[in-house]
């Protein structure tokens, strides 16, 4: 792939940018209720600015009975009292804009609370207008449900309703039914939650379970699941075409796009759990569909090796349309952390790999200081979908800003929602920024190395072959400046010919900290779980 064409429009901040994940019930409380909220974030903007990212992404913060904590929505237009209010969005919006910070919500479209207005009339009857925005169907005789559709969380996709005697359909938890995007009345009133937001000055949506939006008219079953890979994410028992990345779903994504482009310099980026030849899809044919595919290559691939790293991402860098933008993730709230994942050291070069890789990273708060998942006890596990058997409690636990009651994250005497990481005495934002080698500096000396070196931003992207297992090495080029990365994945302490990215070059950063100066690339010695960012002569 070569160097950019320099006589295209300059580039869009979420090109160049970096994103970041907070959890709002988890980020900081201003109230001392034990859930993070709106002006605790607030309160919180100087270290987020301060980390050099551009956007903070925002999970659900409206209305809501909180059975998925906040994607069950009730009320898409407002905020929800736990969180703050209305004006407390607004001053947040504003507060971030002032520090050069984007402001991007989670926009949940697949399905509505059980709550919602729109719901309560959709079972007051089978003739009420707002029956068709949800999906409705007959039994198969005996109490059965129409088909073997299952929920994500576990259990048949399907809730009986006995006032109106017949079932309707949840993807997620039954206090989520599904709303019926082949009703154009849904689409009209969810483009108009895109407007209000916008028009209060959002930057742009991050859009759940894009991909499940539609659903099969024929109803018919699922297949059972075909084998998985060791370590692969499997979602149930059986496959899911039937409501899987239907082709309506592709112009849905292309008429949120539109509404999008009505406001300037906005974003859209879509949850899209698919291979890289469909993921690329939702780009759309003329890249009028989402911006930012959401790419979970590095998050669902089974184990992080170098081989299978390299293979990810030149087949990711292949498949992409021309001119359509890459991006990268290693972690969110449904998942497992990075730490926990690989571990510790390791996720320090994960970080390396993220920051440097062509495209726009999104980081989840806390994995810039290494947090860990934590172990919750059975008896203090809220999360719903712990039902099928995964909690994602573990990945969603307070940040930890101090040594201090609470980890500094709620008021001394607050019961945080959900425990505390039980190593918040030495793992914390205070502690970090005092330590030179701490993941906190690695992650903010890598974001200072983006903004100094432009091909780590918008440069090209190749990777090298290397002899040996263990380590992957690629070169980014923009106007003359290269700049290689060698990551060392492997067990052992190893010495790389990487002489195909030039003869020599000066250290810029290492995961350790603790090397710089000039090497021989013919020659570079790399420890085990060692990477280097060095700018080639």
């Amino acid at each position: 792939m070569g160097d950019p064409d320099l006589s295209a429009p300059a580039p869009a901040w979420w090109q160049t940018g970096v994103l970041y994940q907070i959890y709002p019930r988890s980020f900081a409380d201003s109230d001392g209720d034990g859930v993070g909220d709106l002006r605790g974030i607030a309160q919180r903007l100087d270290y987020v600015a301060g980390l050099g990212v551009d956007a903070i992404w925002l999970s659900p913060i409206y209305p809501s009975p909180m059975a998925d904590f906040g994607y069950d929505i009730a009320d898409y237009t407002d905020v929800d009292p736990l969180f703050g209010t209305l004006d407390d969005l607004d001053a947040l919006v504003a507060d971030a804009h002032a520090r050069g910070l984007r402001v991007i919500l989670d926009l949940v479209p697949n399905h509505s609370s059980d709550d919602h207005p729109w719901f309560a009339e959709a079972r007051a009857s089978r003739d009420n207008p707002r029956r068709d925005w949800y999906i409705w169907h007959d039994g198969r005789g005996d109490g059965r449900p129409p088909n073997n559709w299952e929920s994500l969380f576990g259990g048949p996709a399907w809730e009986w309703d006995e006032a109106t005697g017949q079932f309707y359909l949840h993807l997620f938890s039954r206090k989520q039914p599904d709303l019926n995007w082949r009703n154009p009345g849904v689409r009209t009133a969810m483009y108009d939650v895109m407007r209000f937001w916008l028009d209060r000055g959002i930057d742009g949506f991050r859009i759940d379970v894009l991909w499940l939006l539609v659903k099969d008219e024929a109803f018919g079953d699922n297949p059972p699941l075909k084998p998985r890979a060791e370590g692969e994410l499997e979602v149930g028992r059986y496959e899911m075409p039937a409501f899987e990345d239907l082709p309506e779903t592709r112009e849905i994504a292309r008429e949120m796009r539109a509404i999008s482009d009505e406001y300037d310099d906005r974003v859209l980026i879509g949850e899209i759990y698919l291979p890289l030849e469909r993921l690329v899809a939702y780009y759309g044919e003329q890249l009028d569909g989402i911006q930012l595919p959401f790419n979970f290559g590095l998050v669902t691939t089974p184990r992080l090796a170098a081989e299978s790293i390299r293979a990810i991402v030149d087949a990711y860098e292949a498949a992409l349309p021309e001119g359509a933008w890459p991006n990268w993730v290693l972690g969110n709230h449904d998942v497992p952390r990075i730490a926990t994942r690989i571990g510790p050291e390791r996720a320090r070069l994960a970080q390396m790999l993220l920051l440097t890789l062509r495209g726009t990273p999104t980081v989840y708060y806390g994995d810039e200081l290494g947090m860990p998942d934590v172990k919750i006890p059975p008896e203090l596990v809220v999360d719903p979908a712990a039902a099928g058997g995964r909690s994602r409690d573990g990945a969603r636990t307070p940040m930890q800003w101090d040594a201090g009651p609470n980890a500094g994250f709620a008021h001394e005497g607050a019961q945080p929602w959900l425990p505390l990481a039980p190593d918040f005495a030495e793992r914390n934002v205070a502690a970090e920024l005092a330590d030179p080698r701490s993941p906190l500096a690695l992650f903010r000396t890598l974001l200072r190395v983006r903004d100094e070196h432009a091909p780590l931003v918008l440069g090209s992207y190749r990777s090298l072959d290397i002899e040996g297992g263990g380590l992957f090495a690629f070169v980014r080029e923009q106007d003359g400046e290269r700049v290689l990365v060698a990551l060392n994945f492997g067990r052992d302490a190893s010495v790389a010919d990487l002489g195909a990215a030039g003869a020599a070059g000066s250290i810029v950063c290492a995961t350790g900290l603790d090397r710089e100066g000039r090497v021989d690339l013919a020659r570079l010695p790399l420890g085990a779980g060692e990477g280097l960012v060095v700018r080639v002569d």
